[in-house]
């Protein structure tokens, strides 16, 4: 059998996200064959042995899970957090199986979020060149303007990087919240995912982010999902993501 990346082994296994994993192997906290495994290591999964925590990491077997969560504000999107912060993962703990996010959404965002035990799918997902469109609802301080919204679809730089060209719609401009607080709502569609884009597009163009929300990753939408709630994704979703 054809050698496959340590890495890639154990988003197969449904053990580890391949990013977790690498930091993991970095640790020198798995073995292949009784030897620690370095970042360059590869495997033939029918004849080595693979161990991570005094465990021996198998193949998966039966049906790959895909299940979309509802993220609410407060929560990170890490296994294990070191300031003791919620985590998407204990909203998804009663799956059945351990399953990993697509992508990511910061504390202070909230939406769409895919969850997945199928390593190759996930890694077809975040890789660049098979990159989703993401629609994001997004309130404003404050009444935006038309030039608002041309200033966002302009070509912009992030950290040297030239951004893909987004599409921005102006939803409603000087509503007025509970708080008393002047608002107006954009939606934003993303064809690719730089760390906090949003934020900082907004921050360039000197808007004010209110409230971030996720609430369609391609063809899935979050729909009417309560928030902290997660559902399977249906078999026409399912095909959607691997076929696309």
């Amino acid at each position: 059998m054809e050698k496959i990346k340590l890495q890639k082994y154990f988003t197969d296994c449904g053990v580890l996200s391949r990013r977790k994993a690498e930091e993991e192997i970095a640790k020198g906290k798995v073995t292949v064959n009784g030897c620690v495994a370095t970042i360059g290591t590869r495997i033939d999964p029918e004849n080595d042995t693979v161990r991570y925590l005094d465990k021996v990491i198998s193949p998966q077997s039966g049906e790959r899970t895909y299940i979309v969560l509802n993220k609410p504000l407060g929560y990170v999107t890490t296994m294990n957090d070191e300031k003791g912060r919620k985590t998407a993962f204990q909203l998804v703990s009663d799956v059945g199986k351990r399953v990993y996010p697509v992508g990511r959404l910061d504390m202070y965002s909230e939406g769409l979020l895919i969850f997945t035990d199928d390593g190759e799918l996930a890694n077809k997902l975040t890789h660049p060149s098979h990159s989703f469109s993401k629609r994001y609802m997004v309130k404003i301080k404050g009444k935006c303007s038309s030039d608002d919204i041309m200033r966002l679809t302009s070509p912009m730089e992030l950290d040297g990087y030239a951004l893909r060209p987004i599409d921005a719609e102006l939803i409603q401009a000087g509503k007025v919240d509970k708080e008393g607080n002047i608002y107006s709502t954009l939606a934003l569609t993303l064809y690719e995912g730089r760390n906090r884009q949003i934020r900082r597009m907004c921050e360039k163009c000197s808007l004010t982010v209110m409230r971030l929300k996720r609430v369609s990753v391609g063809n899935i939408k979050l729909g009417d999902l309560p928030s902290g709630k997660w559902r399977h994704l249906t078999k026409e979703e399912t095909e959607y993501l691997i076929n696309t």
